[in-house]
């Protein structure tokens, strides 16, 4: 099954050369990266004007790795489909192209998860797995990944899927951070739940995101990352933070973006 874009021309360019620009001029403004063994990150999903520029910094820094296998696990804003959701079959289409399915990767997931299921009701109008794709399409070209969405969102799904994944994985959590807050109160929340995160403390953030009310929207795929860095004797660095202001000029009610990668 092709699954077509759902929010092309909406949270980026449905014109080629336009996204294809775009992606580009965000990778341009950024520094270059240690080559390193990146295994995991976690990037925004909002529209490009907005997280963008935030998000170009993971990508920047994995331009440098080829994976043999890519999965890309952003949250369920939809309600549809099973509780963590994998798209078996088939290939994603962005304004830049078709990207196939990792079928073989997608079996292995499927194999041994617990929480996994097939699943396509899921994805069909989510958006938070199809805006990383451009971006993996103009610093990888040809790839195949496996999309995976978590409506269920707790400690023991991310363990489970990230003790489901294949070797040489390349992990993409796709996540914002506090929603509609002002910007001095998400920076002091999302830095301190980001503070969890660089030290692999799983237990410790989700505490913390429960108690204080941090609204960021994916912290299954957050965990899992972190789970699954954890498996590998990984570290992790924070590489931008930012805001949706900005882009706006309006600090008072913003959503927060972070980059941050997981490196052995």
């Amino acid at each position: 099954m092709i699954r077509p874009p759902a929010v092309a021309g909406l949270f980026y360019p449905s014109s080629p050369d336009e996204l294809a620009n775009m992606v580009d001029s965000f990778l341009a403004k950024v520094p270059n990266y240690p080559k390193r063994d990146y295994v995991a990150a976690i990037v925004p999903h909002a529209g490009y004007v907005y997280s963008g520029p935030i998000a170009a910094h993971v990508y920047k820094a994995l331009s440098t790795l080829r994976p043999r296998h890519i999965v890309i696990a952003g949250p369920n804003h939809t309600g549809y489909g099973a509780a963590v959701s994998v798209w078996p079959k088939g290939a994603w289409e962005t304004p830049l192209g078709q990207v196939p399915i990792d079928e073989d990767a997608v079996a292995f997931v499927l194999d041994r998860s617990s929480f996994a299921l097939a699943d396509y009701d899921a994805h069909h109008y989510e958006h938070s797995v199809e805006v990383q794709l451009p971006f993996l399409q103009r610093i990888y070209g040809e790839f195949s990944f496996v999309p995976v969405t978590m409506m269920y969102q707790a400690p023991d799904a991310a363990e489970d899927l990230a003790n489901a994944l294949p070797l040489e994985t390349l992990f993409i959590a796709s996540s914002d951070f506090s929603h509609y807050v002002p910007a001095d109160v998400g920076r002091e929340k999302d830095l301190a739940a980001i503070q969890y995160i660089l030290d692999l403390d799983v237990d410790g953030f989700y505490r913390f995101v429960r108690e204080n009310d941090v609204s960021a929207c994916g912290i299954g795929p957050i965990m899992t990352a972190m789970e699954y860095a954890k498996r590998l004797g990984a570290r992790a660095e924070l590489l931008a933070f930012g805001n949706s202001g900005d882009a706006t000029g309006d600090y008072s009610n913003v959503v927060d973006y972070a980059a941050i990668v997981f490196y052995r």
